[in-house]
């Protein structure tokens, strides 16, 4: 096979395995997990790669679950976890600044891994690109624009809008939450809007953050402190996601930054002393949608084109990074048994795979975010002491590790950390 490269110039008939369209971090890895399976695939992005890489453009940072972290490992990546993620090796949660909590410790984990690591998106995106590149198997059409799709009995095509076509068995759409794919195969969505906006940025602090990471529920939405590695001078860092209202966002981002420094460590209770802004503050509307179905004919939908959640327990990157490693073990079994992997049974059995852990992360952090949102003293009180209630009752605490770990049900084997 050629390694990754450039597309010729010419308008040829390329044929794939699958066409790959959106190159985000769901996109990227799902392109790398099935070369790593020997299938040929073709990755169609609209914007450059590499501006991508750039600050301004993503300056989140992801919680990359412990069972999503081994699949990055197994597929090469693990010197990016070890010297650029930060491990998370406990999660504390309360309501608001009441003494009362949930913690969640990874001491307590089996297998005694960290529950998660941080990882800025930019950094994760370099990895993968780099990685993306060395590969056999992968041509990446970047940036350009698609003139059209078709999707027939037999096959699917691409066509790009410089001349250049396409084919394959299979299309698979990362395209994220607004996927053009999607609505072209009229595949409708269950969706709703938050009355929230998600303000993230980074912030440096004056006492470390010891691995722990912190959930504050407020009624206006969760404060999230997320620890990071540590600044080349020293300085301690964490990201930091903020829930507000929508009518409230504009406000909080037009403060200066020493004020919003102030106001977050007002809303920490000052737990690691000192804040300071380290970051450009960026918002993002919330909402919830879930596709009807997962696929149409030649098509399967991944990650954001299929569905969407609320951030509050950090879990919308990892759910489509479990979607890769099912998708990968699906093509792949069915490619070695010689099937068509545009058939209606191949993209059935994947669907069958994600659709119910899907749908229950989509409802559970649905029903988070409005229980904590119901305001008053009465109902902080008993969310307070629901949560102490839980803290002591070790068996209920790990099994919900387990589920934020993304270790429940039936792990496809890259989940595992194995290629299969």
């Amino acid at each position: 096979m050629a390694m990754a490269k450039a597309s010729p110039p010419a308008a040829v008939l390329q044929p794939f395995d699958c066409i790959l369209v959106g190159g985000g971090l769901v996109g990227l890895t799902l392109a790398i997990a099935l070369a790593a399976h020997d299938l040929s695939v073709a990755v169609v992005e609209r914007a450059d790669p590499d501006a991508h890489m750039a600050p301004e453009f993503d300056g989140r940072a992801s919680a990359i679950a412990s069972s999503t972290a081994r699949m990055l490992r197994a597929l090469g990546l693990g010197d990016l976890l070890d010297t650029q993620g930060c491990a998370i090796r406990a999660i504390r949660v309360t309501d608001g600044l009441d003494p009362r909590f949930l913690h969640f410790d990874s001491a307590e984990a089996d297998p005694a891994e960290p529950l998660g690591t941080m990882l800025e998106n930019r950094a994760l995106r370099g990895a993968l690109l780099a990685k993306l590149r060395q590969m056999p198997g992968i041509s990446l059409f970047a940036p350009t624009a698609i003139a059209r799709t078709e999707r027939g009995p037999n096959m699917a095509s691409v066509a790009l809008a410089d001349g250049r076509l396409l084919t394959a068995p299979l299309i698979i759409a990362c395209d994220g939450r607004g996927s053009q794919l999607r609505q072209q195969a009229g595949i409708r969505l269950a969706s709703w809007q938050y009355d929230a906006t998600a303000i993230v940025t980074m912030l440096a602090h004056e006492k470390p953050h010891n691995h722990v990471a912190s959930e504050l529920f407020y009624a206006d939405g969760p404060f999230a402190q997320l620890p990071m590695i540590d600044l080349p001078d020293g300085r301690h860092r964490s990201a930091l996601v903020w829930t507000v209202r929508r009518k409230d966002a504009d406000g909080l981002k037009a403060l200066s930054p020493r004020a919003i420094a102030h106001e977050a460590e007002k809303k920490m209770g000052s737990f690691l002393g000192k804040l300071e802004l380290i970051a450009p503050v960026q918002s993002y509307p919330l909402n919830l949608q879930h596709a009807e179905r997962y696929w149409a004919e030649r098509l399967i939908l991944v990650g954001d084109a299929a569905h969407g959640i609320h951030p509050i327990a950090g879990q919308g990157l990892n759910m489509g990074l479990r979607d890769v490693a099912a998708l990968a073990e699906v093509l792949s079994d069915s490619a070695r048994l010689g099937l068509d992997l545009g058939h209606p049974d191949v993209a059935r059995r994947y669907e069958r795979w994600r659709r119910s852990d899907n749908s229950a992360t989509a409802a559970a952090t649905d029903i988070l975010t409005r229980l904590f949102g119901v305001p008053g003293r009465t109902a902080t009180s008993i969310r307070a002491t629901g949560l102490a209630a839980v803290n002591r009752i070790p068996p209920l605490r790990r099994a919900f590790m387990k589920i934020a770990r993304g270790e429940a049900g039936d792990l496809p084997p890259l989940l595992r950390g194995e290629l299969g």
